[in-house]
């Protein structure tokens, strides 16, 4: 996973910050024994899935990878050839 960058992006890297921040209001308020400061805590840790999300159909998130989309393509192909269009069926 080292050298496909998964995750180093504007977007993930905001998303996991906003959670994890949520994340720790939420514990520090579950400590407390607080409801309410713990289920707004949870709404954070939500919040930066949404944030994340955002960012991410903005622009900011991960691009793909051309071998990847290259070896999509060519499984596209593949599951369409008429030797493997009916190879299943009997």
């Amino acid at each position: 996973m080292a050298g496909s960058d998964h995750g180093h992006t504007p977007a993930a890297w905001t998303g996991v910050i906003i959670s994890f921040a949520g994340f720790c209001v939420a514990g520090a308020f579950m400590v407390a024994n607080n409801p309410v400061g713990f289920w707004a805590g949870i709404g954070v840790v939500l919040l930066g899935g949404v944030v994340g999300a955002a960012m991410k159909a903005a622009g900011l998130g991960q691009k793909p990878a051309p071998e990847l989309e290259r070896a999509r393509e060519e499984a596209a192909r593949a599951d369409h050839t008429p030797e493997t269009a009916h190879a299943g069926r009997s």
